[in-house]
């Protein structure tokens, strides 16, 4: 028997209140790629991976965005 784990998707004030991180702080980390990409949710709405934040709150001082 295989159990998926669904991977939320976090709206901004959630991810503020989690990460305790000022909305600045966080779009100045996403630039520099030490934090987390958005999705895009629909056209005009865009959230994290709950998985990637996780992954964030783990280790936030050496995470880094893997490109690819």
């Amino acid at each position: 028997m295989t159990v998926q784990s669904h991977d939320r998707i976090l709206r901004l004030n959630t991810v503020l209140d989690r990460t305790g991180l000022s909305r600045a702080t966080l779009y100045r980390k996403v630039a520099d790629g030490t934090f987390p990409r958005q999705i895009r949710i629909a056209s005009r709405c865009m959230g994290w991976r709950e998985s990637a934040i996780n992954d964030w709150l783990r280790n936030p001082m050496f995470y880094s965005v893997e490109d690819g």
